[in-house]
């Protein structure tokens, strides 16, 4: 079983120590108040309490969280690398044990590097795009997994991929694991509050093959 803090820390989801700046206005994203019942599903697939704001952006055939959006900056203005989180346990279990048998390094020598780096790049626009313009303080780094080059962790690679994402390194993971091709997404938007409602489309479990 593959830890979760730890999980984190190696994919960059811990961010970077911030100096003292005032919270960021996201109030034109639609910031708001987390959900109750996804800020409680969250907490127990990470095992620990969310840093900052989310939205979910794709569910489990019984309205798990599979993929939730963070913020790219924390409400004390940490930066948060990391976009796309994938949440799912028996993806997240299937894909660290794929990283445990040299899926990194076999990912990057699988994918062309130039497209690669222009995957990088559009992954750090996507989020960038999200911080207000008013913000001067530390901005996130690199791209997924807040790396500029190369392959760093598949779990966010992943994530991006199943919520839309061109990403070659989340196709990649997808054929290893022999999973479907990439689901439609109930909502890739750039609001950072959980919207769930009992009429969003959801995605069937497929993290195992039994």
């Amino acid at each position: 079983m593959v830890d979760a803090t730890a999980a984190d820390a190696a994919c960059g989801h811990s961010g970077l120590a911030a100096p003292d700046f005032s919270a960021p206005d996201f109030s034109a994203l639609g910031f708001g108040v987390q959900d109750p019942t996804d800020l409680a599903a969250v907490t127990e697939l990470l095992g620990r309490t969310p840093k900052g704001s989310f939205e979910v952006l794709l569910r489990a055939e019984d309205g798990t969280p599979m993929v939730i959006g963070n913020l790219p900056l924390l409400e004390d203005g940490t930066p948060m690398p990391t976009r796309y989180w994938l949440v799912d346990k028996k993806l997240n279990r299937r894909i660290g044990q794929l990283e445990a048998t040299g899926g990194v390094k076999q990912a990057e020598e699988a994918v062309d590097a130039s497209v690669l780096a222009a995957a990088h790049a559009r992954y750090a626009a996507e989020r960038d795009a999200l911080i207000p313009e008013s913000w001067v303080g530390p901005r996130p780094f690199g791209g997924v997994g807040g790396t500029r080059r190369g392959v760093k962790c598949l779990h966010t690679h992943y994530a991006w991929f199943l919520v839309g994402g061109e990403d070659p390194v989340g196709a990649w993971v997808a054929e290893q694991l022999e999973l479907d091709s990439a689901p439609t997404p109930q909502q890739v938007v750039g609001a950072v509050q959980s919207t769930a409602s009992p009429n969003e489309p959801i995605l069937k479990e497929n993290g195992e093959n039994e």
